[in-house]
Formats: C-alpha cells, structure tokens, sequence
C-alpha cells in the first residue's frame, strides 16, 4: 500500500540489533499506521511520491516508542504516598484509598494514566487493573485479604479508559480465587477477556493473567492460573520476590508456579530482585521472561535485581516504570538511567552494561517480554509505526559524538518533541495542549474521583 507519512533528514535509533546502531535516513508509514520502508540516506524518489505528507525532521533523533513491559497505569492519583515505606506498608494505603472508587473513576484514573505514558513517550504498556476485588496484605499469613468487592464493570471500564487515552495494551487481570468463590472469579476473568473483543484491534495487544501466587495460601491458585492461561490463550506476569519482606516466605511459592507448568515463553516473572539460584536456573531452563522495575525497586527500597546475571544466561528481560505511585513519575528516560547506573555501581564496573543494552530492554526487549516482539519495540519493516521524535539540540546536550550515547545518557523528557502511534501525532510539545485538547479535562475528572474516594477512607491531600 502506499505511504501516507514519509520522515526525512531524521537521526535513526533503529533498536533493531543490526548494524548499524544509528544512521542517517528515512522512514516511511503506510495508510494502516506500519513501517513500510526504511533507509539510509535520502529516500527513494517512488517513496516520496507515493507520500501524502512529509515530514522533515531536521537532524532529529527518531526512535521507536518505549514499552512499559510492566504499570499499573490508574495510580496517578496517589504520587508521594507512603514515600518512605516499603512495598506491603505502600500497597496497604494504596489500597485503603480506592477501596471506595467507582468504575466511573477508575476509568478516567486509568484514562489520564494512559495518557500520561503517552506524554513519556511510552507507546504500549503491560497494564495491571486493578482487581475488582480490593486488598490489604496481611502480614500473618502473608496473603491477601479482601476489603471491597465490585462489581465486574470495576475492572472493564479500566480497560475503556486505558483505550480511550490511544496507548497499545495488554491487560491483566488478577483472578482473585482466595478472595472470591472460584466460579465467581472465574467468571470475572472472563467478562474482562470477553471485552477485549470490543477493543480497537490495533491498540488491543492481549489479555494476561495477573500472577499472585506470591499472595497466595496454596499451590492450586497456580494451577487455577495455568487453566486460564489455556482456556484463553493468554500470558502471565507474576510479581515475585519483589521485596525483602518476608523473603523465605516468598521464595517458597515458587515451585507451585514450576510444578503447576506455568513456566515457559508465555510467563514473566516481574521484580524478581531476590530469587534464589534454583529460582534462576529453572527460568533459564524454561524460557520464562524476567521484568526489571529499576525506579521503583529504589523508592520502596526493595533491592536491585541482578539483571546482568540474567542478560548473560539469555534471559528475555524487559523494563516497566511500574505505579506512577512508586516511581513517581513515567520517565523511561530516568528509569533507564536508574537502572543503568545502579548495576554499574553493584558491579563496580562502567563495562557491565551498554547503553545500547538498556534502550533494547525499555523497547525491544520489554516487546518480547509481552510478547508482541513482532508489532512493536524497533523500527523494522511491518511492524506498527510508534515513534517518538527527540530533539537534543533543545536545550542544548552539545556535541553528539554518540547518537545512541547521547539519546540514553543525556536526553529526557524536555527533549521529547512528538509521539507517534500507528504514524499518528498522540503527543506534541509545541501544542497548547501537547497531550490533545482533552487532556486537562479527562486530569481533573480523575483528581476528582481519587479525591472522593480517598476521603470516604479518611484521606484529604494537602493542596
């Protein structure tokens, strides 16, 4: 099909791990929103013929949109909560606070967090509802305890809001067996599967089970997963090991995910800062996928995960910048940096990890850990065109001795000028509204109903 979008005189940040790393060049965008030519130099005069619009981008940088392989996009409403308490003492207020939201607030929660990614330059997301079923941890039994159980409409207007804001999405959904009779959970799970057939094709990636074995008080809450992720064809993303509290406790669960055959190409384990080494031969052995929350692992202090390790036994690893409640923003600039940094300083060694190695994890790599490697992640032939434009020439970095360097080591979100989903502007910093003309609005109907549910649990804000 013909082009619609032709980019020129752009900087190319391909993330497609051939060579070369970055060139000069030119990418073209077909009328159904995928890269459909891509090249060095000037582009061919039937390309910009066949082209409707050009847009030049003036020695730019142009890279594919980051993926978050792991958020759980509704929790803007809470930033600087608990800003200094570990990860249960943290989840617990989170809790506390939307134990009386609405559906009507989880969708515009979970709306302006979609497109508060999109302004981050993230252009898909693994994206954790939250369970219709509201839960405090509970220290004793180290499991989840119930508070407020919703109604389904709780859970698939979250999936409406992360739609409406244009992001691609997979969407996971706990299946709350412990909390609920098993038929009444399953039967949740499978009114939020069955809505995903209403979503837009293009931006709806898939649903996934929301691993929670680790909260779990036995093993058949594993083989319950495994059965959903059968019965739907789906993948899974457990969090686990994600904290030092009560780490015996955590690490014992594990084999009920291994004898269960959950393990394998279609399961991710998220966190996993404190596995032991049994744990990591049997993800090696399995295929399983690993997800690295850096910034996150910082602010609640729960350790930092020895990815090295696992990038040189061939672990598919992906990155997420997690809550906006825990990281407190969705930077995947500084999420790359943190985590760049942090396994530099563990290892004493600036060689240990490239950044050409953590831009693939935040795109490439967080791709394949969702599984959707071949739609989204690099700039390659086919695939959908998610990009973002990044000036570092404004404010100036100096010098580019390094594109790849200098797009990962000193640019940010200051330098982000345009984001792209399927070849279509989403975000533009020169705009008055760079997040679209219905961003202050859809803001300020989440506020409100954060600020509402928060007061029913005896939570006012400051300001």
């Amino acid at each position: 099909m013909s082009s619609s979008t032709l980019f020129t005189n752009a900087v190319i940040i391909p993330v497609s791990g051939a060579q070369p790393r970055w060139f000069r060049g030119w990418l073209s965008v077909d009328a159904d929103g995928r890269i459909d030519g891509i090249g060095e130099g000037t582009a061919p005069e039937a390309t910009v013929a066949a082209s409707s619009r050009v847009v030049d981008l003036d020695g730019a940088f142009l890279a594919p949109g980051f993926i978050s392989a792991h958020s759980h996009i509704y929790t803007g409403g809470m930033r600087g909560v608990e800003h200094s308490s570990p990860l249960y003492k943290w989840v617990t207020q989170n809790s506390a606070m939307l134990a009386n939201a609405d559906p009507e607030t989880m969708y515009w929660l979970s709306r302006a967090g979609g497109l508060d990614h999109l302004a981050s330059g993230i252009t898909s997301v693994y994206n954790f509802t939250q369970s219709r079923v509201i839960c405090r941890f509970d220290y004793e039994t180290s499991t989840l305890k119930a508070v407020k159980v919703h109604e389904p409409d709780f859970v698939t207007r979250q999936i409406d809001g992360v739609a409406d804001a244009g992001i691609r999405f997979v969407t996971s959904v706990r299946v709350d067996d412990e909390q609920l009779p098993e038929t009444d959970a399953f039967d949740a799970f499978g009114v939020a599967m069955t809505h995903l057939d209403e979503i837009d094709p293009a931006l709806n990636l898939g649903g996934s089970v929301y691993g929670a074995v680790q909260w779990a008080s036995a093993a058949v809450t594993a083989e319950r997963e495994k059965a959903l992720m059968e019965k739907w064809g789906i993948t899974n993303q457990a969090h686990f090991v994600e904290t030092a509290e009560q780490i015996d406790i955590q690490q014992s669960k594990f084999d009920w995910y291994d004898n269960a055959g959950v393990l394998g190409r279609d399961f991710a384990f998220g966190h996993f800062v404190h596995p032991t080494e049994r744990m990591v031969e049997r993800v090696v052995e399995s295929g399983s996928s690993v997800v690295w929350q850096a910034m996150s692992n910082g602010r609640l202090g729960s350790g930092i995960a020895d990815i090295v390790t696992l990038l040189g036994r061939d672990v598919t690893v992906g990155m997420g910048v997690d809550d906006q409640s825990c990281t407190d923003t969705s930077d995947p600039f500084e999420n790359m940096r943190t985590g760049l940094f942090t396994q530099r300083a563990v290892h004493s060694d600036a060689s240990i990890m490239a950044v050409d190695d953590v831009l693939h994890l935040h795109t490439l790599g967080s791709a394949r850990s969702m599984g959707v490697g071949d739609k989204v992640g690099s700039l390659e032939v086919g695939k959908f065109a998610d990009l973002l434009v990044v000036d570092p020439r404004d404010p100036a970095t100096g010098p580019v001795w390094d594109p790849v360097a200098t797009y990962v080591l000193a640019c940010g979100l200051r330098h982000l000028r345009r984001v792209y989903v399927g070849g279509e502007v989403v975000y533009d910093s020169s705009a008055s509204s760079p997040s679209g003309a219905d961003a202050a609005e859809v803001n300020r109907l989440a506020d409100e109903g954060m600020v509402r549910s928060a007061a029913a649990g005896g939570f006012t804000p400051a300001l």
